[in-house]
């Protein structure tokens, strides 16, 4: 009995050796896997140790090149007495001449000079924008009657000294499509061999009584659809022309335009919204109002005339086009098989969202 006992004591020490010795190596791997494991981490950038311990950030693609895409046009527009933002560098094929436009007594007005863009070396096609700001002046000049007949003849006249005539009448009355595309049936008669464009606004489908592309696409070479303006100044803060907008108004119009005749047209410009407006008017109970929540206190008299000032805090949003999102849009475009592209307007841009596009040959 004493000598089994004792056997079975000696393996029970042997059983408890061998399971220590167990743990301790199991306690060494482990200490010497945290060890490497924060090791390695703090040898990378800030951004990518807190990206082990994040699932939310976004993937920073600033390092990576950006895409070229090459187009058989290429149009950018030119303010007349801003003809010094064109460099003879730019990749253009066309430029839109702005902007000559209809007065008050439906005379045309203010058409620019084609030669200084000549003279600074542009040697591709140069067209004559016009434009009529406002309902009521849109009807005035397209209505038919005398005024009409001046205005359409100075229009034929001054297009001669360009290699086209380009529409951007952006207000026309609801009324008024019929008349509209009459006017430019007028204009494209007249027109000769002269290239007849128009710049119309971005649509997604077909609900626009005036800028109905199938009813206009018949009397234009090209049409330059506005892809921007998708967030204005009045409305919620948002991208001048996100890419997903961007895709539908390219998609609607290869369909109902074609791509022969299809130019679409990219923002350079930004806007800013504030999420305060500070210049108003105001009822005496608003004043109240306001004096209450700010604390005034101290109220001045200038002539008699009550008056306050306090400071406030402002939050802008602001919204902007470089160099990348230039380069992505294009290339988006590229790939639906878009084959022209316009651009409003040269000097609003970077410089480098020119090494991003190629004329083919």
């Amino acid at each position: 009995m004493r000598g089994e006992v004792r056997v079975r004591n000696i393996a029970e020490y042997i059983t408890l050796i061998v399971f220590a010795l167990g743990v301790a190596i199991l306690c060494f791997i482990s200490v010497n896997a945290d060890v490497s494991a924060e090791t390695q981490a703090s040898m990378l950038p800030e951004t990518d140790v807190l990206s082990l311990n994040r699932n939310d950030v976004s993937e920073d693609t600033s390092a990576e090149p950006l895409p070229i895409s090459s187009f058989p046009e290429i149009w950018g527009y030119v303010i007349s007495g801003q003809e010094d933002r064109y460099r003879a560098d730019m990749p253009l094929s066309d430029i839109g001449f702005f902007g000559a436009e209809a007065n008050i007594y439906g005379e045309l007005i203010s058409v620019p000079d084609p030669r200084v863009l000549r003279n600074r070396g542009f040697t591709g096609r140069l067209h004559l924008v016009v434009v009529c700001s406002g309902q009521a002046l849109s009807h005035a000049v397209l209505s038919p009657g005398p005024v009409r007949q001046k205005f359409t003849a100075d229009l034929l006249a001054a297009a001669q000294a360009f290699d086209g005539l380009q529409i951007d009448f952006e207000n026309v009355p609801a009324r008024d499509g019929v008349v509209f595309r009459s006017f430019l049936a007028d204009l494209r008669s007249g027109l000769g061999d002269k290239l007849f464009t128009i710049a119309i606004r971005a649509l997604v489908r077909n609900s626009d009584p005036v800028y109905d592309y199938n009813r206009i696409k018949g009397m234009m070479d090209r049409m330059l659809v506005m892809a921007y303006d998708e967030h204005w100044s009045n409305s919620a803060p948002g991208p001048i022309a996100s890419m997903s907008w961007c895709r539908s108004v390219a998609a609607y119009a290869l369909q109902s335009i074609g791509r022969e005749k299809l130019i679409m047209g990219l923002p350079f410009y930004g806007r800013t919204w504030g999420d305060i407006t500070t210049n108003s008017a105001y009822i005496h109970s608003s004043i109240e109002r306001i004096k209450a929540e700010q604390g005034i206190v101290d109220v001045q008299w200038d002539n008699d005339i009550p008056h306050f000032s306090y400071q406030t805090t402002v939050t802008i949003n602001a919204y902007y086009e470089d160099e990348r999102s230039i380069a992505r849009r294009l290339d988006m475009y590229h790939a639906m098989g878009v084959r022209a592209v316009g651009f409003w307007r040269v000097g609003q841009e970077s410089p480098l969202v020119w090494n991003q596009m190629r004329l083919e040959d």
